[in-house]
This record gives C-alpha cells, structure tokens and sequence, in this order.
C-alpha cells in the first residue's frame, strides 16, 4: 500500500504544497516573532511609547497582544487549509491507493 502511495504523482504534489505552505507560515511567524525581540533591544523607546495621552496601554504590549491574536489566525488559516485541500488531495491518493491494491 505505501508503494502504490509513495508512486502516487498526487502524493509528491500533496507533500510539496504542504511543506511550502508549512515554511512560508513558519518564516511568517519567525519574523514577526524575532521581529518583535529586535524592536525590544534596538527601539526600547518605541516600545516604552504610550498609545495615547494619559493610556497605560504602550506599544510594545500592544504588538505583543497582536501577535497572539495574528498567530491564532495564522494556526486558523493552516487548519482550514489542512482539513480542506490537503485532506481532500490525501483521500485522493488512498483511494487510488487502495483501487491499485485490490
């Protein structure tokens, strides 16, 4: 069964997509993440910023709070993507898998 997976062109396609996919998100996150430390070691100032006159709301906690949410919709957009195109090209390949072993 893994053989008639494996010579599948669909599961070379499946695998290509997903680990494109998978690396462009972890470069997304990578940069916003070390992107956020950079701006802590290099622009305390900026981040020490208060949003408004009077707020105790700064910038920096302001980006730290968006990535939380920025990251959570990024994990949303990875799953939707999963339980969509990739599973529906992974129940492609077993069936054609499963037709060739019969």
């Amino acid at each position: 069964m893994y053989a008639h997976i494996r010579r599948n062109p669909r599961f070379a396609e499946l695998v290509a997509k997903r680990t494109r996919f998978a690396t462009i998100l972890s470069i997304v996150v990578l940069a916003i993440f070390y992107g956020f430390v950079m701006l802590v070691a290099f622009a305390p100032g900026l981040i020490a910023q208060r949003l408004s006159e009077g707020s105790n709301l700064t910038f920096g906690v302001a980006v730290g709070l968006f990535q939380f949410v920025f990251f959570w919709v990024l994990t949303l957009v990875y799953v939707r993507r999963a339980n969509g195109e990739f599973d529906d090209i992974n129940n492609e390949i077993v069936r054609a898998a499963l037709k060739e072993e019969k």
